[in-house]
């Protein structure tokens, strides 16, 4: 007799982590940690409506009704962006795709969250910072003390790499090569690795960092004071003091949102200026498509301003509409 399948909210919950996730698609920590986040959400929230334990939820619980009350609650109460709450849908349809397989009974159920779409948003305008902006940021830094020294060469690295921040701040001993032509090894979204070269101003500044830490290969290149990686966090604060001090000398700082991320696009609008290619820039910022690079191109008000002037201004005398029936008089006037 055929031996009858677990179909627990719980055991699924946990299959769907360990072999869907981690065993069967090969995901990522971050991929991990991310849907790990959104179902911690999800049962706390249903704790608080339901008055139920998570062990105790049954997969009816979590139907199409309740799933579109915990987007509202992450978007009303928790106040997260729609880019976020987009995020947390993504992992619970994919839970609910693999579940599907298993439990064709309750495909009713899971039919309706599947049809929850993914609620569009405007996407913001890109910030850039000149090139002298982005000097006097990393300048503030006086190399005197051990967390000024990292947060030059970190800086001065994320310019010249167009890192993100997660991939600077997991950045190893191994994955720097500064013999011959220089480079660095990144480890990108999706596992996807690419190595991006170094100026000799960068190369000269790294080698001198790593004098000062521990080279092991696993070892960080840029760890905090007690030897582990940087946080996220901490990147962003760093940055933020930097930024405060460099507001002295250019005062617009202080009214825009800059941070980690902003550095990259600077990477991007800046290779983009010097004439750099687009597939190129694609390659070096780890773009799957080109197609995300090309918002550089759009967002950069100097080449189209360079387009616009090779365009002759056409001489043409303005025409002013006379509407010829009264109606048509009366809702011009509106």
């Amino acid at each position: 007799m055929k031996e009858k399948t677990d179909t627990s909210l719980a055991t699924l919950l946990q299959n769907f982590f360990c072999q869907r996730l981690m065993l069967q698609r090969g995901a990522s920590p971050q991929t991990i940690a991310s849907y790990r986040d959104t179902f911690c959400l999800l049962f706390c929230y249903a704790k608080e409506i339901k008055k139920k334990e998570p062990a105790s939820l049954v997969l009816s619980d979590i139907n199409a009704d309740f799933i579109l009350e915990f987007l509202n609650y992450l978007e009303a109460k928790r106040e997260n962006c729609q880019r976020t709450r987009n995020l947390r849908l993504a992992a619970i349809r994919s839970f609910m795709n693999y579940v599907s397989y298993l439990v064709p009974g309750s495909l009713s159920v899971i039919s309706q969250v599947l049809a929850i779409p993914l609620k569009k948003f405007n996407r913001p305008s890109l910030e850039f910072l000149t090139r002298d902006e982005v000097e006097a940021i990393i300048e503030t830094q006086n190399k005197l003390t051990f967390s000024a020294h990292r947060d030059f060469v970190m800086f001065m690295t994320m310019y010249n790499t167009g890192a993100r921040v997660s991939e600077i701040i997991s950045l190893k001993v191994s994955d720097i090569n500064l013999e011959g032509k220089a480079y660095i090894v990144i480890n990108g979204k999706g596992r996807k690795k690419r190595a991006v070269p170094l100026w000799n101003s960068t190369k000269h500044h790294l080698k001198n960092w790593l004098l000062q830490i521990k080279t092991y290969p696993d070892a960080p290149v840029f760890p905090s004071r007690c030897g582990k990686p940087l946080s996220r966090s901490g990147v962003e604060y760093r940055l933020g003091l930097a930024i405060k001090k460099a507001s002295e000398k250019f005062p617009s700082l202080k009214k825009r949102k800059i941070s980690p991320h902003t550095l990259r696009h600077t990477t991007a609008l800046h290779l983009l200026q010097s004439g750099v290619d687009i597939t190129v820039i694609a390659l070096w910022l780890g773009h799957e498509s080109p197609a995300t690079t090309h918002l550089y191109v759009e967002a950069d008000m100097t080449m189209k301003e360079n387009a616009l002037k090779k365009l002759q201004d056409p001489s043409l005398k303005s025409v002013r509409y006379k509407p010829s029936d009264p109606i048509l008089a009366f809702l011009e006037s509106l």
